[in-house]
């Protein structure tokens, strides 16, 4: 078998891959919105069809909310699992949409060629590249590359509340594979690809603090009474010394320094930070001193504030001393933070500060920890050596300053690192209205599995 052939066969069928995809965006497969529950089973009947195409034993398996499809195909090493979801986003606003959302169409961009859709990037296209590829293997040499298990989720885009359950009840089935691919991710840019090794986790709390026990008057209370305001004020300050460190004891517990190649390989992105920044109207990075842009986004740890409430804060002005005041806290952590013994610690940090005259509660809003892939595993040099090939640029192993759970599912549940490849841009606007994906993207994106796929087996 000759890789060169394989390529040849995806480059001679793209237009046929293309209506295959175009096919799977126009069903409307809106997983938070009752009123589209049998288009999502559409959808995953419609990937069952075509995994049964190929010659996968594929069913769409029933949960509480929309299908999860489940196939299985191939023998030998290694064996793999493919994820991607097949649900989008609602469209809304309807009339910024330049067309109809599941009326998929091939247009001209400024950078070239473009897929326009709802789901074109996130994740229909992405999932399609892997299959694509796959079908192009099995034309050509009559075989699958290794062995593969398709998991394709209904509910991503509406918190995945059937995924941890489904999971667990069929960890058995699902846990043989020796690595997990996800392709829900993007390039670093237009000509350099990237493999995400390292997700950030995340503790959200809210601090509520409660002083008298109603609003006074500023004229004849001020100064006297405890003004929550104030206190929570002072707490928040606290919380980053001078130098952008974040001061609750403890938290740089289990946060590691990016291993030399890991460094060189970000160093050689040529990221430019000054524009990154100045695409907000931002000039000078707010983090740690001594911290690159890229460190701050995708391997440092971080403390931010995204609400604060007290008062009064309505049009004109009123002389009020609250009686309560709060705040939302999030903490973006990495390597082996702990989120419960951060949370703890800064309960305790807070607790310390609040004055005899008051109370604080504290209400939590989720905790998971940082997911760290090893590179050390062959696997993944493999991988981005394989992507190298097919992009201008050679791959960079990156870190996303974001979050993405089935990643740390498919770890504590399953047992599995996941190697997530995708080839999307930060101009595909998912989520929003006009929604595309580079027509180049989805062509060498399914070069890439093939590449990738051939590079795993050998």
């Amino acid at each position: 078998m000759s890789l060169d052939t394989i390529l040849s066969r995806i480059d001679d069928d793209i237009d046929a891959s293309t209506e295959r995809l175009f096919e799977l965006l126009r069903i409307p497969s809106i997983s938070t919105d009752p009123a589209y529950k049998a288009d999502c089973q559409t959808a995953a009947d419609w990937l069952v069809s075509d995994l049964a195409a190929l010659g996968v034993e594929a069913e769409a398996r029933p949960t509480p909310g929309h299908p999860m499809v489940i196939g299985h195909a191939g023998e030998g090493g290694p064996h793999v699992l493919f994820y991607g979801h097949y649900d989008v986003q609602p469209v809304d606003p309807l009339e910024l949409w330049h067309r109809e959302p599941f009326d998929p169409e091939v247009q001209d961009g400024p950078a070239g060629k473009v897929i326009r859709a709802r789901g074109a990037c996130d994740d229909k296209g992405q999932l399609m590249t892997f299959l694509e590829a796959c079908r192009a293997w099995k034309a050509v040499t009559g075989e699958w590359p290794c062995r593969i298990t398709f998991v394709f989720e209904g509910e991503e885009e509406s918190g995945s509340p059937s995924l941890v359950p489904f999971l667990e009840a069929h960890k058995d089935e699902l846990s043989q594979p020796d690595i997990a691919l996800i392709c829900d991710t993007g390039l670093f840019d237009r000509q350099t690809p990237a493999i995400t090794t390292m997700l950030r986790g995340l503790l959200g709390e809210e601090i509520i603090v409660t002083g008298p026990d109603k609003d006074l008057h500023s004229g004849l209370y001020g100064g006297a009474a405890a003004n929550p305001i104030r206190v929570l004020s002072k707490i928040l300050a606290a919380l980053h010394d001078g130098q952008g460190r974040v001061t609750v004891p403890g938290f740089y517990d289990g946060v590691t320094e990016l291993p030399a190649n890991i460094q060189a390989q970000w160093d050689a992105l040529g990221f430019d930070a000054e524009g990154f920044l100045g695409g907000v109207d931002l000039s000078v990075p707010a983090g740690e001193t001594g911290r690159s842009v890229l460190e701050m986004i995708w391997s440092r740890p971080t403390c931010e504030f995204n609400g604060i409430v007290g008062g009064y804060a309505g049009d004109g002005f009123k002389t009020v001393l609250p009686s309560q005041a709060r705040a939302k806290v999030s903490f973006r952590l990495v390597g082996e933070q702990d989120p419960f013994a951060i949370r703890e610690s800064f309960r305790g940090m807070v607790k310390s500060m609040v004055p005899a005259d008051c109370t604080v509660e504290f209400l939590n809003h989720g905790n998971s920890p940082a997911t760290v892939m090893s590179t050390a595993d062959p696997a993944f040099e493999k991988a981005r050596l394989a992507l190298s090939d097919e992009w201008p640029n050679d791959a960079a192993f990156i870190g996303s300053g974001g979050s993405i759970p089935i990643v740390g599912y498919f770890k504590e549940i399953l047992g599995m690192d996941s190697m997530l490849i995708g080839f999307g841009l930060d101009d595909d606007l998912v989520h929003s209205p006009n929604e595309k994906y580079d027509f180049r993207s989805f062509h060498k994106g399914i070069r890439s599995w093939a590449r990738v796929l051939d590079a795993l087996t050998r």
